[in-house]
C-alpha cells in the first residue's frame, strides 16, 4: 500500500497566490507603517492617527478580502481555518504576514527533484527579512503595551528593539522584560517565532551544502594531466 501523499491545492488557488503575494506583502508593509505612525506619533498628533487609522483599516479589509478568496478557490469551505492555519493567523494578526515564509520552505522540502541552490538562498534571504520584520513589529507593539505600565523595564522604543533582538536571537539578556499580559503574549509570540525561522535558516543552510557536496562528489575529482 502506498504512502498518502498531502493534498495539493486546486490550480485556481495557486495561481491566486502566485499573482497576489507581492502586492500582499506591499499591503502588509503599509500596514506595518500605519501601526507604527499609531504606536510612535505623539497623543496630539491627531492628523496622524487618523492616517494611520486608515492605512490599517484599509490594509485589512484587503487581507480579508483576499482571505475570502481563498477560501472559496480552495473548496474546503470551513475545514480551510484548521487546514491553512498560517492564513487564519496573519488574517487575525496581519503584522505575522511574513511568517508565510516558512510555508516557502515547506514547498521547497516537498519538492521531489532537487531543487536550484538559488531557491535556497532565497528562502534564506527572506527568513531574514522577516526576522527584521517580526522583530520591528513586536518592538511596536511591546512598546504599545509596555511604556506606560507602572514598573515597566520597556519605558522607550529603543528599549524595546533591543528586547526584541535580544528575543529573537533567543539571547535574553534579561535587562528588559514585558510586565503586562499583553506584552508577555507577545514575548511568547516572538520566541516562538525566533525558533521557526532559525529553523527554517538553519534547515534551508543545511540543505544547501548538502547539495553542493553532492554536486561535487557527481562531477569527481578533475582528471590529471
Amino acid at each position: 500500500m502506498s504512502a498518502r501523499t498531502p493534498d495539493r491545492p486546486p490550480p485556481a488557488l495557486t495561481r491566486w497566490e502566485g499573482r497576489t503575494e507581492v502586492p500582499l506583502l506591499a499591503a502588509s508593509l503599509v500596514f506595518l507603517a500605519g501601526y507604527a505612525c499609531r504606536v510612535l506619533a505623539p497623543d496630539d498628533a491627531q492628523p496622524w492617527h487618523d492616517l494611520s487609522l486608515a492605512l490599517v483599516g484599509g490594509t485589512w479589509t484587503l487581507f480579508v478580502l483576499d482571505y475570502a478568496v481563498r477560501v472559496r478557490l480552495s473548496g474546503l469551505g470551513l475545514r480551510f481555518p484548521r487546514r491553512r492555519w498560517l492564513d487564519t493567523l496573519v488574517l487575525v494578526m496581519p503584522l505575522l504576514r511574513p511568517l508565510r515564509m516558512v510555508q516557502v520552505y515547506t514547498a521547497v522540502q516537498d519538492k521531489r527533484d532537487r531543487p536550484r541552490l538559488g531557491l535556497y538562498a532565497r528562502v534564506m534571504a527572506y527568513a531574514g527579512m522577516t526576522a527584521l520584520l517580526l522583530g520591528f513589529s513586536a518592538a511596536l507593539g511591546v512598546y504599545h503595551w509596555e511604556h506606560g505600565a507602572p514598573d515597566a523595564s520597556i519605558r522607550t522604543f529603543g528599549d524595546a528593539a533591543w528586547w526584541a533582538c535580544a528575543t529573537l536571537t533567543t539571547v535574553g539578556y534579561g535587562d528588559a522584560v514585558p510586565v503586562t499580559v499583553m506584552g508577555r503574549i507577545i514575548a511568547a509570540g516572538l520566541m516562538a517565532c525566533g525558533l521557526a525561522l532559525l529553523g527554517a535558516v538553519t534547515g534551508a543552510f543545511s540543505s544547501w551544502l548538502i547539495q553542493v557536496f553532492r554536486r561535487e562528489d557527481e562531477e569527481g575529482p578533475p582528471a590529471s594531466g
